[in-house]
C-alpha cells in the first residue's frame, strides 16, 4: 500500500528544516563569542600591565644610551646621545664608577645566596616539623606567617628601632642579658650592617619558603613514610629518600623566586639604612639608586639597571636550562 504525501505537508517540511539549518553559523558564532570573552575579560589586565612593566624598561633602555644628567631631566629626549659610553663606565672595572659597582655586585651575590640559603633550609625544616599532628599546630603555623604577612616598611622600621646602638632591643639582649658582647655594637654602620641586613631578609623572607614547601608536602602521599618506617628508614633517611626528591619541581620554583626577590630587594636596605648605605651592605639596588637620584646621572644609573637585567636574564635562563636537565632523565 503506497502513501501519498501532500505537497502542502512537504512544503511545511521544509519550511521547519530549514530555520534548524540556519541555527548553525549561530551556534558557531556564539561559540567564537564565548571563546574571545577569556581574553577580552584580560587584555584591560595585559595593557595596565605593558603600560606598568614594559614601557618603563623600554624608556630605562633608551635612556641609558642618553648622557642624561640634572642639566637635561626637564626633558629627557633632548640630551646628547652618547652610545655605549655609559656601559664602558659601569664595566670599567680600573675605574672608580666600575670598581663601586663591581664591589657592590659582589656583595649582592654573598648576600642573596646567604639569604636564600637560609631561608629555604628554615622554612624547610619549619614545614617538615608542623606536618604531625599536635595541639596548637595551626596558631603555630598563623604565628610563622607573620612576618611574610606585615608590611615591609612597617617591619623594617621595628628592625631599626631593635638594632638601636643605646637602647635597643639586640644590644640589650646580646649585652646587657647574654654577655655575649664585651661593649654594645653599632648594627647599622661598618660590617655588623651586613649581618644587621642578613638577619632582617632571612626574617621576612623564610615564612614564605614555609608556605610554599608546606603545600608542597601536601601532595607526597603518607603510604610512602609508612612503607619506609615499615623497612627501617629513620627519620632522616626519610626525609632524603622521600620528601626531598618529592619537592624537588617546588624548591627548584621556590629557589629562582627568593634569588630574584632578594637580588632585587630595594626597599629592606633602603628603609634599614636610607639613601646611604654602608658599604658592607651596599646592594646593587640600592647603588643603581644612588648612582640615578644622588648623583643625577641618569644615563649611568639606567645603564647599570640594563646590565642587571642582562644578568637576571641570563641567569634565570641557565638554572632553567639545568633543572629542566635535571628532570628529564626522572620523566623519562
Amino acid at each position: 500500500m503506497t502513501t501519498t504525501v501532500p505537497a502542502e505537508a512537504g512544503a511545511r517540511t521544509v519550511r521547519k528544516i530549514s530555520p534548524g539549518a540556519a541555527r548553525g553559523p549561530r551556534r558557531r558564532t556564539g561559540r567564537i563569542r564565548r571563546t574571545a570573552l577569556p581574553y577580552l575579560l584580560l587584555l584591560p589586565a595585559l595593557l595596565l600591565e605593558l603600560l606598568v612593566h614594559l614601557v618603563p624598561m623600554v624608556i630605562g633602555i633608551v635612556m641609558s644610551f642618553k648622557e642624561l644628567t640634572q642639566f637635561y631631566i626637564r626633558d629627557w629626549g633632548t640630551a646628547p646621545w652618547s652610545g655605549l659610553a655609559n656601559y664602558r663606565m659601569s664595566v670599567d672595572f680600573n675605574a672608580p664608577v666600575g670598581q663601586a659597582l663591581l664591589h657592590s655586585f659582589l656583595v649582592t651575590v654573598g648576600f642573596t645566596l646567604l639569604s636564600v640559603g637560609l631561608c629555604w633550609l628554615i622554612g624547610t625544616v619549619a614545614a617538615i616539623c608542623m606536618q604531625d599532628t599536635f595541639r596548637g599546630r595551626g596558631l603555630l603555623r598563623a604565628l610563622f606567617l607573620v612576618p611574610y604577612a606585615l608590611p615591609v616598611y612597617a617591619a623594617v622600621i621595628t628592625w631599626v628601632f631593635m638594632f638601636q646602638h643605646d637602647n635597643g632591643l639586640v644590644n640589650h639582649v646580646l649585652h646587657d642579658q647574654l654577655h655575649l658582647t664585651g661593649k654594645r655594637s653599632f648594627w647599622l654602620i661598618g660590617n655588623n650592617s651586613f649581618v644587621a641586613l642578613l638577619t632582617v631578609s632571612v626574617w621576612k623572607g623564610w615564612p614564605f619558603a614555609f608556605l610554599i614547601v608546606m603545600a608542597g608536602l601536601q601532595n607526597i602521599p603518607k603510604e610512602l613514610y609508612e612503607a619506609a618506617a615499615l623497612d627501617g628508614a629513620g627519620m632522616w633517611q626519610q626525609i632524603r629518600r622521600i620528601t626531598l626528591p618529592s619537592l624537588r619541581p617546588v624548591n627548584q620554583v621556590l629557589i629562582l623566586v627568593l634569588f630574584l626577590w632578594t637580588f632585587n630587594d630595594f626597599n629592606t636596605p633602603y628603609v634599614l639604612f636610607g639613601k646611604a648605605a654602608p658599604e658592607a651592605a651596599d646592594l646593587i639596588s640600592v647603588h643603581i639608586y644612588q648612582a640615578s637620584f644622588v648623583t643625577w646621572n641618569f644615563g649611568t644609573g639606567s645603564a647599570m639597571s640594563v646590565l642587571l637585567l642582562l644578568f637576571l636574564l641570563v641567569v634565570t635562563g641557565v638554572y632553567l636550562l639545568l633543572t629542566s636537565r635535571g628532570r628529564k632523565p626522572a620523566d623519562v
